[in-house]
């Protein structure tokens, strides 16, 4: 395994250069030029301004929409550092793509996770830093090391406030829920940044992006419920949940997650809702979303820039978690 120690490199494509950057003032380092079009058929050309031979470079490149350019953009940026002889390539994927399909659940299913993850190490990946995976095991499909970082203390941080000022002098109860089996164990995590009680919404999933909630578990009534997911796509599993929190007897409902893909409707949905807020990462980029008054995003980008700052160290990333 290649142990480089050496000059950070920062380089990225087009997927979400606020975050990264955020991610280079937090480092107190300047972004790698590097210039990346596309030939009037689409084909990806890219330009990078400067030497990386023998560098820890970091390819910073969230696979968010569009996701299949920007894969391509991330998948040829590894292949140029590769035959560009740069001493550690790490890609840092805050948001990975295609994870959703992690197992086959039906005959003639293909397994995109696995697939994508093939896709990084052939194209010259040494390491992969990437954010609260749609399923752990994920980590699993790389036979290169993985770092995986967790944006729970963060979201968790943004609550601390809220659960423990009282509202109008009253005390009040508040609640973790998964909305669904799957977020179990994310759910705890959060819910023991912030000392609460744990519910579970039951529901089951007919199709695609499509969800009904059958029961929920745990004790929500004239509570006021935090909903935890990893990825809200088109809103309509979290949205539904909330209500059915409300129709059960809960008072305020709040929701957060790691990754706000927010696709067709999600936005509308949100601003519709009954929830008070809903708080987002910054792992795939917003700035050109009207994203409304109900949401609100959370910068992850310290915790890259210390990830970062680790792995060119060749110190533990895992004690960034551990509890003081």
């Amino acid at each position: 395994m290649n142990m480089c120690v050496g000059d950070i490199l920062i380089i990225t494509g087009n997927s979400n250069t606020t975050l990264v950057d955020n991610i280079c003032k937090n480092l107190g380092i300047e972004k790698v030029d590097c210039e990346v079009k596309t030939f009037s058929d689409g084909e990806i050309s890219i330009d990078i301004g400067e030497t990386v031979r023998g560098k820890d470079v970091f390819l910073i490149q969230s696979t968010s929409s569009p996701v299949n350019n920007n894969l391509m953009e991330c998948l040829i940026l590894l292949d140029a550092l590769k035959r560009a002889s740069a001493g550690r390539i790490n890609a840092v994927i805050p948001y990975y793509g295609y994870a959703r399909q992690d197992r086959k659940t039906r005959a003639r299913e293909p397994i995109t996770a696995k697939l994508v993850a093939d896709l990084l190490t052939v194209a010259g990946a040494d390491r992969v830093l990437t954010m609260d995976l749609h399923a752990g095991q994920i980590q699993g499909y790389f036979n290169i090391p993985v770092d995986h970082l967790t944006a729970v203390p963060y979201l968790a941080k943004y609550f601390k406030e809220i659960v423990n000022n009282p509202k109008e002098g009253k005390k009040r109860d508040f609640v973790v829920v998964s909305p669904d089996l799957g977020g179990v164990t994310r759910t705890r995590n959060f819910a023991n940044e912030l000392n609460l009680p744990i519910a579970i919404i039951e529901k089951r999933r007919p199709k695609a992006n499509v969800s009904e909630v059958m029961n929920i578990i745990g004790d929500i009534e004239g509570k006021n419920c935090i909903l935890i997911d990893d990825i809200v796509d088109t809103a309509g599993t979290i949205c539904q949940a909330a209500k059915a929190l409300v129709d059960h007897g809960a008072e305020e409902v709040y929701g957060c997650a790691t990754h706000g893909v927010l696709s067709g409707p999600a936005i509308d949905r949100i601003e519709k809702s009954v929830m008070e807020k809903f708080i987002i990462t910054d792992t795939i980029d917003t700035e050109k979303k009207l994203i409304g008054s109900k949401i609100e995003v959370v910068s992850v980008a310290p915790l890259f820039a210390n990830a970062i700052k680790r792995i060119n160290a060749n110190t533990s990333v895992s004690e960034m978690f551990d509890k003081r």
